[in-house]
Protein backbone atom coordinates (compact mmCIF):
# COMPACT_ATOMS: atom_id res chain seq x y z
CA UNK A 1 0.00 0.00 0.00
CA UNK A 2 1.25 3.12 -0.98
CA UNK A 3 1.81 6.03 1.63
CA UNK A 4 -1.34 8.34 2.30
CA UNK A 5 -1.51 12.21 3.53
CA UNK A 6 -4.57 13.85 4.67
CA UNK A 7 -5.21 17.28 3.36
CA UNK A 8 -8.27 19.06 3.90
CA UNK A 9 -10.58 16.18 4.41
CA UNK A 10 -9.06 13.78 1.16
CA UNK A 11 -6.29 11.18 1.57
CA UNK A 12 -4.18 11.63 -1.23
CA UNK A 13 -0.70 9.96 -2.35
CA UNK A 14 2.24 11.35 -0.15
CA UNK A 15 3.92 12.30 -3.45
CA UNK A 16 0.89 14.04 -4.74
CA UNK A 17 0.36 15.94 -1.56
CA UNK A 18 0.40 19.75 -1.53
CA UNK A 19 -1.60 22.97 -0.71
CA UNK A 20 -1.70 26.29 -2.53
CA UNK A 21 0.71 29.13 -2.88
CA UNK A 22 -0.52 31.53 -0.93
CA UNK A 23 -1.29 29.11 2.07
CA UNK A 24 -0.89 31.17 4.81
CA UNK A 25 0.85 28.49 6.56
CA UNK A 26 3.67 28.93 3.78
CA UNK A 27 3.88 32.47 3.50
CA UNK A 28 4.14 33.66 7.25
CA UNK A 29 3.99 30.38 9.44
CA UNK A 30 0.52 31.13 10.48
CA UNK A 31 0.16 27.63 11.82
CA UNK A 32 0.59 25.43 14.58
CA UNK A 33 1.23 21.50 14.94
CA UNK A 34 1.52 18.45 16.99
CA UNK A 35 3.59 15.64 16.62
CA UNK A 36 1.68 12.34 17.85
CA UNK A 37 4.17 9.06 19.11
CA UNK A 38 2.32 6.29 17.64
CA UNK A 39 3.42 2.85 19.72
CA UNK A 40 1.47 -1.12 19.03
CA UNK A 41 -0.36 0.84 16.57
CA UNK A 42 -1.99 3.41 19.39
CA UNK A 43 -1.04 7.13 19.90
CA UNK A 44 0.51 8.34 23.14
CA UNK A 45 -0.93 11.31 25.28
CA UNK A 46 -3.63 11.73 22.63
CA UNK A 47 -5.66 14.06 25.15
CA UNK A 48 -2.81 15.98 26.09
CA UNK A 49 -1.71 16.82 22.06
CA UNK A 50 -5.46 17.50 21.43
CA UNK A 51 -5.81 20.40 24.13
CA UNK A 52 -2.71 21.73 23.49
CA UNK A 53 -3.55 22.01 19.52
CA UNK A 54 -6.34 24.04 20.22
CA UNK A 55 -4.84 25.77 22.93
CA UNK A 56 -1.94 26.53 19.99
CA UNK A 57 -4.64 27.81 18.15
CA UNK A 58 -6.70 30.11 20.42
CA UNK A 59 -3.14 31.82 20.59
CA UNK A 60 -2.81 32.87 16.78
CA UNK A 61 -6.59 33.43 17.34
CA UNK A 62 -7.59 30.75 14.78
CA UNK A 63 -10.74 28.79 15.58
CA UNK A 64 -10.94 24.86 15.87
CA UNK A 65 -11.59 23.58 11.87
CA UNK A 66 -12.85 20.46 13.25
CA UNK A 67 -13.86 18.87 16.52
CA UNK A 68 -11.38 16.67 18.58
CA UNK A 69 -13.79 13.38 18.10
CA UNK A 70 -13.38 13.96 14.53
CA UNK A 71 -9.27 14.73 14.58
CA UNK A 72 -9.16 11.73 16.76
CA UNK A 73 -11.02 10.28 14.09
CA UNK A 74 -8.93 11.01 11.22
CA UNK A 75 -5.68 10.43 13.13
CA UNK A 76 -7.12 6.73 13.79
CA UNK A 77 -6.99 6.23 10.01
CA UNK A 78 -3.89 7.61 9.49
CA UNK A 79 -2.59 5.17 11.18
CA UNK A 80 -4.56 2.49 9.61
CA UNK A 81 -4.13 3.33 6.18
CA UNK A 82 -0.53 4.09 6.35
CA UNK A 83 -0.20 0.37 8.47
CA UNK A 84 1.83 2.41 11.32
CA UNK A 85 2.62 0.21 14.37
CA UNK A 86 5.60 2.30 15.44
CA UNK A 87 6.24 5.81 14.39
CA UNK A 88 4.55 9.28 14.30
CA UNK A 89 1.92 11.11 13.04
CA UNK A 90 2.00 15.09 12.23
CA UNK A 91 -0.63 17.60 12.45
CA UNK A 92 -0.73 21.14 11.17
CA UNK A 93 -3.78 23.52 11.29
CA UNK A 94 -3.07 26.76 9.00
CA UNK A 95 -5.08 29.83 9.00
CA UNK A 96 -6.16 29.01 5.15
CA UNK A 97 -5.61 30.48 1.48
CA UNK A 98 -6.01 34.45 1.42
CA UNK A 99 -3.78 37.05 -0.65
CA UNK A 100 -0.99 37.79 0.37
CA UNK A 101 -0.83 40.30 3.73
CA UNK A 102 0.27 40.72 6.51
CA UNK A 103 -2.85 41.34 8.75
CA UNK A 104 -5.63 38.36 9.32
CA UNK A 105 -8.12 38.33 6.47
CA UNK A 106 -11.37 40.51 7.40
CA UNK A 107 -13.59 37.60 6.71
CA UNK A 108 -13.42 33.62 8.12
CA UNK A 109 -11.83 31.22 5.31
CA UNK A 110 -11.23 28.07 5.68
CA UNK A 111 -8.17 26.66 7.29
CA UNK A 112 -6.18 23.86 5.88
CA UNK A 113 -5.49 20.78 7.76
CA UNK A 114 -2.95 18.31 7.09
CA UNK A 115 -2.09 14.92 8.53
CA UNK A 116 1.13 12.90 8.03
CA UNK A 117 2.40 9.43 8.92
CA UNK A 118 5.99 8.03 8.78
CA UNK A 119 7.46 4.78 10.30
CA UNK A 120 10.17 4.92 12.96
CA UNK A 121 12.12 2.01 13.90
CA UNK A 122 11.68 0.93 17.56
CA UNK A 123 15.13 -0.79 17.28
CA UNK A 124 16.91 2.24 16.43
CA UNK A 125 15.31 4.57 19.28
CA UNK A 126 16.23 1.45 22.26
CA UNK A 127 19.87 0.87 20.55
CA UNK A 128 20.53 4.79 20.96
CA UNK A 129 18.74 5.08 24.44
CA UNK A 130 20.97 2.23 25.49
CA UNK A 131 23.69 4.16 24.49
CA UNK A 132 22.58 7.59 25.77
CA UNK A 133 23.33 11.05 23.48
CA UNK A 134 25.23 14.34 23.56
CA UNK A 135 23.98 17.61 23.26
CA UNK A 136 25.41 21.02 22.21
CA UNK A 137 24.35 24.56 23.70
CA UNK A 138 23.98 27.90 22.19
CA UNK A 139 22.43 31.27 22.74
CA UNK A 140 18.42 30.83 22.46
CA UNK A 141 17.56 33.06 19.20
CA UNK A 142 13.67 32.40 19.25
CA UNK A 143 11.00 34.69 19.40
CA UNK A 144 8.99 35.38 23.02
CA UNK A 145 5.60 33.19 22.29
CA UNK A 146 7.38 29.68 22.78
CA UNK A 147 4.64 28.36 24.21
CA UNK A 148 2.54 28.10 21.07
CA UNK A 149 3.63 25.39 18.88
CA UNK A 150 3.80 27.09 15.73
CA UNK A 151 5.10 25.51 12.17
CA UNK A 152 8.05 29.15 12.69
CA UNK A 153 10.86 27.07 13.77
CA UNK A 154 13.13 28.77 11.73
CA UNK A 155 15.92 29.20 14.74
CA UNK A 156 15.09 25.41 15.89
CA UNK A 157 16.32 23.88 12.85
CA UNK A 158 19.64 26.09 12.55
CA UNK A 159 20.70 25.42 16.59
CA UNK A 160 19.53 21.32 15.42
CA UNK A 161 21.64 21.49 12.32
CA UNK A 162 24.72 22.90 14.36
CA UNK A 163 24.43 20.55 16.82
CA UNK A 164 23.97 17.86 14.23
CA UNK A 165 27.19 18.97 12.31
CA UNK A 166 29.30 19.18 15.70
CA UNK A 167 28.06 15.33 16.09
CA UNK A 168 25.43 16.13 19.50
CA UNK A 169 22.03 14.59 19.05
CA UNK A 170 20.20 17.85 20.32
CA UNK A 171 20.69 21.17 20.69
CA UNK A 172 19.72 23.29 24.32
CA UNK A 173 19.25 26.38 23.64
CA UNK A 174 20.65 29.02 26.82
CA UNK A 175 18.98 32.42 27.57
CA UNK A 176 20.83 35.48 28.11
CA UNK A 177 21.39 34.60 32.04
CA UNK A 178 23.47 31.54 31.17
CA UNK A 179 20.04 28.73 32.14
CA UNK A 180 18.72 26.27 29.61
CA UNK A 181 15.14 27.02 28.46
CA UNK A 182 14.72 23.24 26.35
CA UNK A 183 15.83 21.87 23.19
CA UNK A 184 15.29 22.37 19.95
CA UNK A 185 12.46 19.99 19.58
CA UNK A 186 12.60 18.97 23.25
CA UNK A 187 12.39 19.73 27.05
CA UNK A 188 16.22 19.31 28.84
CA UNK A 189 15.82 17.64 32.74
CA UNK A 190 18.76 17.14 34.89
CA UNK A 191 19.22 15.12 38.05
CA UNK A 192 20.95 16.78 41.03
CA UNK A 193 23.09 15.70 43.51
CA UNK A 194 20.28 15.32 45.81
CA UNK A 195 17.81 13.42 44.07
CA UNK A 196 15.99 15.97 42.45
CA UNK A 197 14.46 15.78 39.20
CA UNK A 198 14.76 19.29 37.78
CA UNK A 199 13.06 20.72 34.42
CA UNK A 200 12.35 24.16 33.24
CA UNK A 201 9.23 26.03 35.04
CA UNK A 202 6.28 26.66 32.08
CA UNK A 203 6.45 30.21 31.09
CA UNK A 204 6.24 31.63 27.48
CA UNK A 205 9.78 30.72 27.07
CA UNK A 206 9.25 26.83 26.63
CA UNK A 207 6.84 24.72 24.84
CA UNK A 208 4.76 22.89 27.42
CA UNK A 209 5.87 19.33 26.65
CA UNK A 210 2.75 16.84 26.76
CA UNK A 211 5.89 13.88 27.80
CA UNK A 212 7.29 16.31 29.73
CA UNK A 213 3.55 16.61 31.83
CA UNK A 214 3.81 12.42 31.84
CA UNK A 215 6.99 12.22 32.60
CA UNK A 216 6.48 14.35 36.27
CA UNK A 217 3.98 12.49 37.09
CA UNK A 218 5.64 9.20 36.57
CA UNK A 219 8.34 10.55 38.43
CA UNK A 220 6.22 11.57 41.46
CA UNK A 221 4.53 8.07 41.46
CA UNK A 222 8.48 7.06 41.94
CA UNK A 223 8.57 9.62 44.75
CA UNK A 224 11.04 11.39 43.15
CA UNK A 225 11.02 14.97 44.13
CA UNK A 226 10.48 17.25 41.03
CA UNK A 227 11.47 20.72 40.86
CA UNK A 228 10.73 23.12 38.14
CA UNK A 229 13.32 25.98 37.87
CA UNK A 230 15.89 26.95 35.28
CA UNK A 231 19.73 25.61 35.88
CA UNK A 232 22.67 26.79 34.34
CA UNK A 233 24.82 24.76 31.67
CA UNK A 234 27.41 24.29 34.30
CA UNK A 235 24.61 22.56 36.64
CA UNK A 236 23.89 20.29 33.72
CA UNK A 237 27.45 18.97 33.24
CA UNK A 238 27.69 18.78 36.79
CA UNK A 239 24.59 16.53 37.35
CA UNK A 240 24.31 13.34 38.41
CA UNK A 241 22.29 12.53 35.10
CA UNK A 242 20.56 14.36 32.17
CA UNK A 243 18.12 13.44 29.75
CA UNK A 244 15.76 14.97 27.32
CA UNK A 245 12.32 14.57 26.55
CA UNK A 246 9.68 14.57 23.44
CA UNK A 247 7.26 12.97 21.28
CA UNK A 248 9.52 11.63 19.30
CA UNK A 249 12.02 10.78 21.34
CA UNK A 250 9.94 9.66 24.77
CA UNK A 251 12.72 10.02 27.02
CA UNK A 252 16.54 9.84 25.86
CA UNK A 253 19.26 10.00 28.49
CA UNK A 254 22.19 12.81 28.10
CA UNK A 255 25.94 11.60 28.44
CA UNK A 256 27.36 14.67 27.61
CA UNK A 257 26.91 18.17 27.27
CA UNK A 258 29.56 20.61 24.92
CA UNK A 259 31.57 16.97 24.95
CA UNK A 260 31.50 17.02 28.51
CA UNK A 261 30.62 13.27 30.08
CA UNK A 262 27.45 13.75 32.52
CA UNK A 263 26.86 10.94 34.77
CA UNK A 264 29.95 8.89 33.82
CA UNK A 265 28.71 8.73 30.26
CA UNK A 266 26.48 6.43 30.11
CA UNK A 267 22.82 6.23 31.12
CA UNK A 268 21.49 6.60 34.22
CA UNK A 269 18.94 4.62 36.08
CA UNK A 270 16.10 7.38 36.82
CA UNK A 271 16.21 8.10 33.17
CA UNK A 272 16.30 4.40 32.43
CA UNK A 273 13.67 3.66 34.91
CA UNK A 274 11.11 6.71 34.15
CA UNK A 275 11.63 5.91 29.64
CA UNK A 276 10.56 2.22 30.84
CA UNK A 277 7.76 3.47 32.93
CA UNK A 278 6.25 5.77 30.05
CA UNK A 279 6.54 2.91 27.28
CA UNK A 280 4.74 0.49 30.09
CA UNK A 281 2.41 2.81 30.63
CA UNK A 282 1.19 3.01 26.66
CA UNK A 283 1.46 -0.15 26.27
CA UNK A 284 4.19 0.40 24.12
CA UNK A 285 6.81 -2.25 22.59
CA UNK A 286 10.02 0.22 22.11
Amino acid sequence: MSRLAFVDGQYVPFAQAGVHVEDRGLQFADSIYEVFAITDGKPLDEAGHWARLERSLGELSQGIPMSRAAFAGHLRRMIHVNRIRYGLVYVQVTRGVVRRDHPFPAEPIAQTVIMTARQTSAVKARDLAAKGVGVKTMPDLRWGRCDIKTTGLTANVLAKQEARASGAYEAWLVGADGKVTEGASSNAWIIDAAGNLITRDLSNAILPGITRTSIMRLARERQIAVVERAFTVDEAKAAKEAFITSAGAFVMPVVAIDGTPVGGGKPGPVASALRADYLAAGTATA
